[in-house]
């Protein structure tokens, strides 16, 4: 367990938007802890972009890649942040950094919960420091698909 304290932990008082989004997943906790502390590429973020080390106070990078329509060019969308809370197989907690259509620039808090599940586990996933509904209105239906996402690719049921 890391009891390594985050440098700072972000000020959300000015930004009391908050989503919580649960799912039961078939993936075990060691397969989604390492999901996302070490194999974000292999789930959600483009190939090659990753820079991540899994460790209290670290700052990461990476990017996704979106295409609207078919032909389309993809759209690259960079995300940062750092980890603030690390418990093996159990939690991951870190701030989350993205533009225009995602987080507008501010530092917000994901903290995902890894519960033991008869078929797998629980995920609770909140997230938290929006600046309005709509942003967190549209962050809660992305992370209900991105679960499913990440349960398929991660178990090979894709």
């Amino acid at each position: 367990m890391d009891t390594t304290e985050p440098v700072r932990v972000p000020d959300l008082s000015d930004r009391p938007h908050q989503l919580t989004v649960e799912r039961s997943m078939i993936a075990t906790e060691h397969t989604l802890y390492a999901g996302w502390t070490e194999e974000f590429d292999r789930w959600f973020a483009a190939p090659g972009s990753v820079l991540m080390r899994a460790e209290v106070n670290a700052p990461f990078f990476f990017e996704t890649e979106f295409t609207p329509e078919p032909g389309a060019p993809a759209t690259r969308h960079p995300h940062y942040g750092r980890f603030l809370r690390l418990v093996p197989n159990r939690l991951v907690e870190l701030t989350w950094v993205t533009g225009r259509g995602g987080t507008e620039g501010a530092e917000t808090v994901v903290t995902v919960e890894l519960l033991p599940h008869p078929i797998g586990t629980h995920v609770r996933l909140t997230h938290a420091g929006f600046h309005d509904e709509a942003a967190r209105d549209r962050h809660e239906s992305a992370w209900q698909q991105i679960l499913v996402q990440q349960d398929e690719v991660l178990t090979g049921s894709e």
